[in-house]
């Protein structure tokens, strides 16, 4: 219930922050802007973060960075009420949100693995990303598509709502106490001997680099994708405003899909050569999405970009967990995601320039072949047999 609120909420924000910008700016430049801000902070402050939650209780930490996001949620809210919402007031909100969930998102991933179990962590991420999925990817973007038609600010004021309920019921969940953390009352060991530690352990983890070097390359791909999707149904497509949300609809059906189907078919064909399937997919259907200008064609498509992101996600998140040490969980977590989103900035501020210069369709062309060329490169790497789990 916990990660579904917050999800609910982010996917609201996620649906309207870059269709407001759109909307109120009518430029690209703007649009990439935002973008880029609402990831940089996977790249500046992501490795302090998890060294901070391997240090602290990471339920607590959860809870108050939910709080923080609430506040600067309802901020935002406030300045859309009032008319007061320019371009610099989005970025710097936009930043900020992001720059709590660097230490929610790690935090939360040990209290999955401490309380779920690692022998059932393939479960617990199934449902895991169905919560994620029927909250970040269906419910929000629902949500804001009704809100966003009465009163845009709105949409943010559902948002600071959410992170109070997500941080009220993470406040009843059990305190996990990992073997190996040193006593909070004791003094801590630098910093940057701890920020070395995580590092070096998953870039020298052979399973881990492959996942990492995949990653990298294909969310920054992605980000692209993700910084137009709105100018480019508004723009290009000839879609409603209120209409563009139904995309992360279509998508987030996929992802459902994804999630009940590749558990069931992991144990037959192997988990590796599933994995390298739903990333050929995603990168499939994103050039379907550029090649295809027309909206139902495009909708479609955007169902398998779900598909294919789902089957990925629940199984790299699986692998990532079962070969990580809890003790390095939360360093591991937050390197792990400044490598694979630290590039994501670079690939959402590429978009625009890319996009004044060719055409907004030609952005997706150039996304999904990046996606199949690292699927076809990391195919071999991540279809060997896993390597035995990690110890606590």
């Amino acid at each position: 219930m916990a990660a579904f609120a917050s999800l609910t909420g982010d996917g609201i924000r996620m649906a309207a922050l870059p269709l407001f910008t759109a909307l109120s700016t009518r430029s690209p430049i703007a649009v990439s802007a935002v973008a880029t801000a609402e990831v940089l902070p996977w790249l500046l402050v992501a490795l302090p973060a998890g060294a901070l939650v391997d240090r602290w209780s990471p339920r607590r930490v959860v809870f108050a960075a939910h709080c923080l996001r609430s506040v600067v949620a309802g901020g935002l809210a406030a300045t859309v009420f009032t008319g007061h919402a320019q371009l610099p007031v989005l970025i710097g909100a936009a930043f900020l949100l992001t720059c709590g969930e660097t230490f929610a998102d790690p935090a939360f991933q040990l209290l999955l693995v401490e309380l779920s179990g690692r022998e059932r962590l393939d479960r617990a991420n199934s449902w895991y990303v169905m919560a994620e999925t029927l909250g970040l990817d269906l419910g929000g973007p629902l949500l804001a598509a009704g809100l966003f038609v009465w009163q845009p600010g709105a949409c943010f004021a559902v948002n600071a709502g959410t992170f109070l309920v997500s941080a009220t019921c993470v406040g009843f969940l059990p305190d996990v106490r990992v073997a190996g953390v040193p006593d909070p009352r004791q003094a801590p060991r630098p910093m940057r001997v701890q920020l070395v530690e995580g590092g070096r352990f998953l870039l020298r983890h052979k399973g881990l680099r492959v996942l990492v070097l995949a990653v990298v390359s294909a969310a920054l791909a992605v980000s692209a994708a993700n910084a137009m999707v709105s100018l480019y149904a508004v723009q290009t497509l000839a879609v409603r405003a209120a209409l563009v949300p139904t995309l992360w609809v279509a998508q987030a059906l996929g992802t459902l899909f994804a999630a009940w189907l590749v558990p069931r078919l992991a144990p037959r064909f192997g988990e590796g050569r599933v994995m390298v399937g739903a990333l050929t997919l995603l990168g499939v259907a994103f050039v379907a999405v550029g090649a295809i200008p027309v909206a139902p064609a495009v909708w479609a498509a955007y169902l398998l970009v779900g598909v294919g992101a789902g089957g990925w996600n629940v199984l790299s998140a699986t692998r990532r967990q079962r070969l990580t040490p809890s003790v390095l969980m939360g360093r591991v977590t937050s390197a792990y995601r400044m490598l694979a989103w630290g590039l994501m900035p670079l690939g959402a501020a590429l978009a625009g320039p890319l996009a004044r210069a060719t055409s907004l369709a030609t952005v997706f062309v150039v996304v999904g072949g990046i996606v199949v060329t690292v699927a076809l490169t990391a195919a071999r790497p991540l279809a060997r047999p896993e390597p035995e789990q990690a110890s606590r």
